[in-house]
């Protein structure tokens, strides 16, 4: 065991956890109108919760014991074997357990968002722990468990498929499934508290430092590296947004630039032990650019309501993080060099894994996403009646107020 790794990875994985509670949390709560904030708040806890558990139960074996190269060994169930004395690396097993089960938490939470205003709060526990055993622990397992999408050289430093094409491609099928809330396109539906939502993206962005940086599972230079590219790419992000919305709307705003912050810590993720300042900033504009125009085009164009930008900004900004690390982890790009890439691989040989790592995550999260949601409404309701929907969720299903005004 080694001592500083160690706690760098037990600071890290307090980080990870406090980007859900209450960083995500209090972003998305402020996203939402007054009358559904408890319920969001609700949901991200509720999460947490069944997450870990489910991680504790089987998501741990699926995902990191040895196994095929589709689906990890049962052996780790209960976590069976997993004590004081045993080891990940030169990490306690305990610490590396916990680590990674903050990451299950988050993932499933983030979807909430695609489909928030409108759900049941059943349907979203049992929703979060199907979608947690048939697509996120397999995931895991292909990219970091010893998978066939890792062992073909997939550059995923801390989870552009695994966390957010899973997170965003979910959340775009639960809106389209779920169906838009009522009056989406005719009336306004603003956020009802962004001092809560900048408040919330605030701590996720402190928190990335953990998601990205812990993830090189040490305190070294490679966490140092990818904590510097993270800040990089989350100021990149947030500045392109609202430069943006400043040339075309002629004022920035409060919410294009954290939305802009968000995109750029997502895209940075898979590339973010790999690439170098310079790659980063590039990813970091690119991600404020093309997520930017991802949210106009889903919501004005196609007329999903995709609540709180979830694909657009996570999954469209994983998608291309990923793609973009197989660039810019190259070594002999000057300035913008990074890492570089395995031996005797070239830019377009990586470029290829990595593509075939996003379409093959994408349609698997689609296909699965899909037939857990119709297996479900089988059983119980996905979402409220519409009286119910304008009453609001908190009263509807907690019998509270966020406020009492």
């Amino acid at each position: 065991m080694d001592g500083a790794n160690t706690a760098w990875i037990l600071t890290a994985t307090a980080l990870v956890l406090f980007m859900t509670l209450p960083g995500l949390a209090l972003f998305y709560g402020g996203l939402v109108r007054s009358k559904n904030v408890l319920s969001v708040l609700m949901q991200c806890f509720g999460i947490a919760c069944v997450a870990s558990i489910f991680w504790y139960v089987i998501g741990y074996s699926i995902a990191f014991d040895e196994g095929s190269k589709w689906l990890g060994g049962f052996n780790k169930v209960l976590l069976s074997g997993v004590g004081e004395d045993s080891l990940a690396g030169d990490l306690p097993e305990t610490v590396f357990v916990m680590f990674q089960m903050t990451f299950a938490i988050i993932t499933p939470a983030l979807i909430i968002g695609g489909f928030a205003e409108r759900t049941r709060f059943g349907a979203v526990l049992i929703f979060s722990l199907l979608w947690l055993l048939v697509v996120y622990a397999p995931v895991t397992h292909w990219v970091w468990g010893g998978g066939w999408l890792g062992e073909m050289g997939l550059l995923d430093f801390a989870g552009g498929t695994v966390v957010h094409i899973t997170a965003g491609v979910g959340a775009l099928v639960a809106a389209l499934v779920i169906g838009n809330r009522r009056g989406f396109g005719e009336v306004p539906m603003p956020p009802h508290n962004m001092t809560m939502t900048i408040t919330g993206a605030s701590m996720l962005w402190v928190g990335w430092f953990g998601f990205n940086a812990g993830s090189a599972l040490a305190a070294n230079g490679d966490a140092g590296m990818a904590m510097l590219v993270t800040h990089l790419s989350a100021s990149a992000g947030a500045f392109t947004w609202m430069a943006i919305e400043w040339i075309k709307y002629g004022k920035p705003s409060a919410l294009g630039i954290v939305t802009g912050m968000v995109a750029g810590l997502g895209t940075i993720t898979p590339a973010s032990g790999f690439v170098g300042p310079g790659g980063a900033l590039v990813i970091g504009v690119s991600a404020g650019i093309v997520c930017f125009y991802a949210t106009l085009t889903l919501k004005q164009k196609l007329k999903i309501d995709d609540s709180l930008d979830v694909f657009p900004v996570h999954g469209v900004g994983g998608m291309l993080g990923t793609f973009l690390a197989g660039i810019f982890a190259s070594s002999g790009l000057g300035v913008f060099s990074g890492q570089g890439l395995a031996e005797g691989v070239t830019i377009a040989q990586q470029l290829s894994v990595q593509l075939c790592g996003i379409v093959a995550v994408g349609l698997y999260t689609a296909v699965a996403t899909y037939i857990i949601l119709k297996l479900i409404g089988f059983v119980t309701p996905l979402r409220v009646n519409e009286e119910e929907e304008t009453e609001g969720l908190d009263t509807v299903l907690h019998n509270e107020r966020g406020y009492d005004l």
